[in-house]
């Protein structure tokens, strides 16, 4: 059995519900029940009652509960003791799609910078530093976000984005005449869903919604190929070469913006990591996105 799946043990056993589970922990619904039905294979007992209408433990169920919570406190109290133990232990960080270049020899040689080489959605590095397996990590978050996981955040990067249409007309494009794509799937698009329905709403973009989560790559080109209207790309596909037969037109009125943060816990006290922190924001600016006609969702931590 994994950790994890203790975890996920506790929160269906305290929602009583798969759905309210798989929303609390940002995960699917149909992963979180196959990672159950693991956990009860391997322990040899079956720790919930279900229909389509209920869930309940059962006796072995309740009885395994607080055992659970106190085995997970436990691994929590360890995890804290050990990165307490020596003040030259290595600052992680992990990241969605981009890094700053050279994220290594930017910091002081005193710190032991390690870049974690699993790579996820924005709220999923979020909760990892905000559950101590991630020190920092460079991804998209809201002030919801930072409240709900306790973070700081500063500005590391701004991302201008742009529309891709059909056609050579390379020309300026309002965003009012283009279509946003949101994922239908919306586990692993969570922070791009958020963004993008926000950016509809603002600006009169239509969202266009699609079930083949193709917000990046050859399904995304395929989704303007069959679109009317320009699209607007996401910061996660723009390194992706494009077709010759489609074109990149810049936004206007307004221009479109995505922020990449540097995320730690509050309270962070640990030299090394706080020295990370400066050596990779000090002088970074505002990125153009204070400008007159930048646009950002009001819940972005940037937005005057």
């Amino acid at each position: 059995m994994e950790l994890r799946q203790l975890r996920y043990f506790v929160a269906v056993a305290e929602e009583l519900s798969f759905g309210r589970a798989a929303e609390r922990l940002l995960i699917a619904g149909p992963s979180l029940s196959q990672q159950i039905k693991a956990l009860e294979r391997d322990l040899g007992v079956r720790l919930f009652d279900r229909d389509r209408r209920s869930v309940s433990l059962t006796p072995a169920g309740a009885a395994l509960l607080p055992h659970t919570r106190a085995l997970l406190q436990q691994a929590d109290d360890l995890q804290g003791r050990v990165k307490r133990m020596s003040s030259s232990e290595p600052v992680w960080i992990g990241y969605v799609s981009w890094l700053p270049a050279g994220v290594v020899p930017r910091v002081s040689p005193t710190v032991q910078l390690r870049i974690d080489p699993w790579t996820g959605p924005s709220h999923t590095q979020a909760e990892r530093v905000s559950t101590g397996s991630l020190d920092l990590a460079v991804c998209r978050v809201s002030t919801g976000d930072m409240e709900r996981y306790g973070l700081n955040a500063r500005l590391l990067r701004a991302v201008r984005l742009f529309a891709i249409a059909t056609g050579n007309d390379a020309g300026d494009v309002r965003v009012d005449d283009t279509a946003v794509l949101i994922a239908d799937d919306n586990t692993p698009w969570l922070s791009w869903n958020a963004y993008a329905e926000r950016l509809a709403r603002d600006t009169g973009t239509h969202p266009l919604h699609i079930s083949d989560c193709g917000i990046i790559g050859e399904p995304f080109f395929d989704h303007v190929r069959n679109s009317p209207r320009p699209i607007v790309d996401s910061p996660m596909g723009q390194t992706a070469t494009l077709p010759s037969d489609l074109t990149k037109r810049s936004l206007i009125a307004p221009q479109v913006y995505w922020t990449w943060s540097l995320v730690w816990r509050r309270g962070e006290s640990r030299p090394a990591v706080l020295t990370t922190i400066d050596a990779l924001t000090t002088g970074v600016g505002d990125l153009g996105v204070h400008g007159p006609d930048a646009w950002l969702p009001e819940d972005d931590p940037h937005r005057r």
